[in-house]
């Protein structure tokens, strides 16, 4: 599987990566949500998942789903929300923006799995037409 962790923080990339990893996944990072954009533009091989922390500098996870989905038109790959923050405020902000699910830090890995899982089957069992990718 490959995944591409969008995180700023050098201590989350290490975790995460460490926990993704350990599950079998081949793991990409992208420092900053315009980074994350352009990896997933100029991916020669699509990524399965795309993890998204909220808060950073250049552009935030928020606007870079919405660049991933309106800009890039790519609607079927799962973008998942990693953050800090836990209010149902944050939730709603995530999936309005296009996110498919929200997990809070630090990340349990079994808590990333099931909202992977969740995700992935969605995006599977979503109509062919809906998975263009560049």
């Amino acid at each position: 599987m490959r995944i591409l962790l969008v995180e700023d923080n050098k201590l989350n990339q290490v975790v995460a990566k460490g926990l993704l990893s350990h599950e079998g996944a081949e793991i990409t990072v992208a420092e900053n949500g315009a980074l994350g954009v352009q990896a997933v533009a100029n991916a020669a091989v699509a990524f399965d998942a795309v993890l998204m922390d909220l808060q950073m500098p250049v552009m935030d996870g928020l606007q870079a789903t919405q660049t991933i989905r309106q800009d890039l038109g790519i609607a079927n790959l799962p973008i998942i929300a990693m953050t800090a923050n836990a209010y149902e405020d944050d939730r709603q902000a995530c999936l309005a923006a296009g996110m498919n699910d929200f997990v809070t830090k630090p990340v349990q890995i079994g808590q990333l799995q099931a909202a992977m899982q969740k995700c992935l089957a969605a995006a599977n069992a979503a109509p062919s037409g809906a998975a263009a990718q560049a």
